[in-house]
């Protein structure tokens, strides 16, 4: 299967940044801008969040960014007409992440086709079990060109991986300890042998490591382990710091190169 997301991994390899960011978060219609403003500043990949009122893996900024979003106004629909034009002005891969309950409320095929229309490429829904992706939506979801992500955690079998491995069309989701996301001083010390364990297995599919990336040295650390990794959190954060959504942006993209 191909889509923007697969051909990024055909022609990159390596040192993968992955952002995600929350719809409607700090501002309603701040969508596009950011989008744009992330493929301009070197981002590789984007994860839009898609808010949701009970986000249970997502730590305080990242529950606190879909609140404010959900008050915002945010919703599914809105989000699919901000998006709607979006590939007049960027070529970037787009990933929209979310709960399974405002999807399967959007109906999953109606979904689906939705995001073909305007230009996903995949999707990360958490909360969508494997067996049930396999047996009910892996047809759907292919047929509109779009790679389901999978998470693997710390206490993932090596089995288990292999399955997931198997099914995937767009990458491994590493997510690098059992609690929920966040802004982590971290330098993975405890996590090393879990990321060695993934590396070894020399999986078909590329991997990032999400959860706890927060910094250049967070970063690169991943890259020791993975093709990439997902900065979450701590760009949320970003975005409130005082100047415009284009300037910080471009700060905090200039961390990591």
């Amino acid at each position: 299967m191909e889509n923007r997301l697969t051909s990024l991994f055909k022609r990159k390899d390596k040192n993968i940044l992955s952002i995600y960011f929350t719809a409607g978060y700090p501002n309603l219609n701040d969508t596009q801008t950011i989008i744009c403003e992330l493929e301009k500043n070197g981002a590789d990949l984007i994860e839009i969040g898609m808010p949701f009122s009970d986000p249970v893996a997502d730590g305080p900024v990242i529950q606190n960014s879909s609140e404010i979003a959900l008050k915002n106004g945010m919703t599914v629909n809105l989000l699919f007409e901000q998006l709607k034009e979006i590939r007049k002005m960027a070529a970037i891969p787009l990933i929209l992440m979310g709960y399974l309950n405002p999807v399967m409320q959007y109906g999953i095929k109606n979904f689906c086709n939705k995001c073909k229309e305007i230009g996903i490429d995949g999707t990360i829904i958490p909360d969508l079990p494997l067996e049930i992706y396999e047996s009910e939506y892996k047809e759907i979801f292919e047929q509109n060109s779009l790679s389901n992500i999978f998470l693997v955690t710390p206490q993932t079998t090596n089995d288990r991986i292999r399955i997931i491995d198997e099914v995937s069309t767009g990458f491994i989701y590493l997510v690098s300890s059992s609690s929920t996301t966040g802004i982590k001083k971290t330098d993975f010390t405890e996590q090393v042998g879990y990321f060695d364990r993934v590396r070894r297995m020399s999986l078909r599919s590329k991997v990032l490591i999400g959860f706890g990336i927060s910094d250049k040295g967070s970063f690169l650390k991943a890259l020791d382990y993975a093709n990439g990794a997902i900065i979450g959190s701590a760009f949320v954060s970003a975005l409130t710091t005082d100047g415009s959504i284009e300037s910080n942006v471009r700060t905090f993209l200039q961390r990591f190169y």
